[in-house]
């Protein structure tokens, strides 16, 4: 590789990493710009207060045009020739293009550069003659230049100026939409967006939300850093009737303003294409909005419809699936009342129509079956009633409980005096830990409770099976646990069992007849009662449910 090959390869090396270095300050630059950028009304204020104190605009050219002059004047002695003072002015130019707030100065210093070459460096010096009509021509030359440098200085300044506020807007939009998002309701959402148009405008802004086709009454949000241009510190009143015509005729990207009062403020609907979910009103007495707070104040509207849309879309979703777990809930009950309900009802019917009609032709055995059977089908009614009613009122939240301090010796024996008849065909065996165990409970419901666990190990389990009542004091809970050697559960249907409505996947027959909504009581009940109850297995078969209750100290009087 020759020589020159390998210099320009490295020159190229090196622009490419004076590139990479310059994208990178700049990015820096930009993000500490972002991170310390003050709201756009601050930067405005301040953009007006510049116009108004030209003084120091006029000093900054002046300073500018003495340094050009300085430098121009070291050139010459130098005996560097008129090009290069006219050069130094249009660099002059540019700088004061950059450096002032006004096209007016780049003009300024345009003429200004143009005399100062033709007075100072062009013979007769010290005058605004010459003799050579070639310089009238550069003159004119030089004001074109310096002119058109000055304007396309100043139009990128303007570039660079919009692509900030552009960028200002797109973050304060992606901050609006996130504050939007993590809002949840429709309230918090509103008060988000509220605060935000307070915060990029400084203004006060009212925000009146539409409820059922008609709108409410107006929210305030009151501008944090006080009243702009004259001070009025007066309490704003937003013109309801005003907001009541954005809010019927009002389209997006539409502003209404608020001329009968004579106030000037503007009104705009929070509305996506079909729904309008209210209008927010903005103090714009003192001074309009111009084109940029316009826009921005459109966008964070817009923002605002979107997130009430997707909220009453979520609200609406969620409303459809508690009308449809409900309707599947009582679709289930109303199949699992009609079906278990009829078997025990025609066998009281049919027993009690053969023991009117037959009754001369029944032995006292037979008869005394019969009535058995009529009396535990009746048994069985009577809880499955109780059992819904009692289901029925936690649904509700209707539940009361009323704690007292009892001795669970006395309420598990009143719980073995309702269990079925059909307990003297098992064992059951009853023990306690301690003499007196007394536990905090809700006694009739706890009683309930017992009742149900023993009624499944009655039915679940074959005759000649063992069940056994164990209560224990277990630190500051007592324990209660309902134990039997049936085949028990399996491991597949141990995850449903306190479900409302499962039942199993064995039904038996009659005799195991079940709406599920025992084991689903009884958990409703321990719970609601500060304790657990719980599905284990028993060694080496059958099942357990054990649940805890809050203990009581026993107090003894001397």
């Amino acid at each position: 590789m020759d020589a020159g090959r390998k210099k320009r390869m490295k020159g190229r090396k090196t622009g490419i990493k004076l590139r990479r270095g310059w994208e990178k300050n700049v990015r820096a630059m930009y993000e500490r710009e972002m991170e310390t950028q003050a709201p756009y009304w601050m930067e405005k204020q301040e953009g007006e207060a510049r116009l108004k104190g030209s003084a120091e605009d006029f000093l900054l050219s002046l300073g500018i045009w003495l340094a050009v002059t300085a430098l121009s004047w070291f050139f010459y002695l130098l005996g560097l020739s008129d090009a290069t003072f006219v050069a130094m002015y249009l660099l002059g130019v540019v700088a004061v293009s950059i450096k002032t707030a006004h096209r007016v100065y780049s003009l300024a210093a345009s003429v200004a550069g143009v005399i100062s070459v033709n007075f100072f460096f062009i013979e007769p010096r010290f005058t605004l003659f010459t003799y050579d009509r070639e310089d009238l021509v550069t003159f004119l030359v030089m004001l074109t230049v310096a002119l058109i440098t000055g304007s396309l200085a100043a139009r990128l300044k303007d570039h660079v100026r919009d692509s900030a506020l552009a960028a200002f807007r797109a973050r304060i939009l992606f901050e609006t939409g996130q504050l939007l998002m993590k809002a949840g309701t429709k309230k918090r959402i509103v008060k988000a967006a509220a605060e935000q148009a307070v915060k990029m405008l400084n203004r006060d802004v009212a925000v009146f939300l539409a409820e059922d086709g008609q709108l409410g009454k107006a929210e305030l949000f009151a501008a944090e850093s006080g009243r702009p241009a004259d001070g009025n510190s007066a309490v704003w009143c937003p013109d309801p009737e005003t907001a009541a015509r954005t809010f019927l005729w009002g389209r997006a990207g539409d502003f209404f303003q608020d001329l009968g009062s004579g106030t000037g403020d503007t009104y705009a609907a929070i509305r996506n294409q079909s729904t309008v979910y209210g209008v927010m009103a903005v103090r714009t007495r003192e001074r309009t909005l111009d084109a940029f707070e316009s826009s921005i104040l459109l966008s964070l509207l817009g923002e605002c419809a979107l997130a009430l849309e997707n909220e009453k879309n979520a609200r609406e979703k969620e409303e459809a699936a508690v009308a449809a777990e409900n309707e599947r809930l009582r679709s289930n009950l109303l199949r699992s009342i009609s079906h278990d309900l009829r078997t025990p009802l025609t066998s009281i019917s049919g027993n009690a129509s053969n023991l009117l009609g037959n009754s001369g032709k029944f032995d006292e055995k037979t008869k005394l079956r019969l009535y058995a059977d009529i009396y535990e089908d009746s048994v069985w009614l009577i809880k499955t009633v109780e059992n819904l009613l009692a289901v029925t009122r936690i649904e509700q939240g209707k539940v009361d409980i009323h704690m007292n301090a009892e001795l669970v010796e006395e309420v598990a024996e009143e719980a073995l005096r309702h269990v079925s008849r059909q307990a003297g065909e098992h064992t059951v065996h009853v023990e306690y830990g301690e003499d007196f165990l007394l536990a905090r409970m809700d006694a009739r419901l706890i009683v309930q409770v017992l009742v149900n666990l023993l009624d499944n190990a009655i039915k679940y389990t074959p005759k000649g099976s063992h069940i056994r009542i164990r209560a224990e004091r277990a630190g500051s809970q007592v324990r209660i646990c309902v134990a039997d050697d049936g085949p028990g559960i399996p491991d597949e249907e141990k995850g449903h069992v306190f479900d409302m409505f499962y039942t199993g996947g064995d039904q038996g027959g009659d005799g195991r007849r079940s709406t599920g909504l025992g084991l689903y009581l009884c958990r409703a009940i321990i719970e609601a009662h500060g304790g657990e109850i719980t599905l284990s297995d028993n060694a080496p078969h059958g099942a357990v449910f054990t649940f805890t209750l809050p203990r009581e100290e026993v107090v003894l009087h001397e």
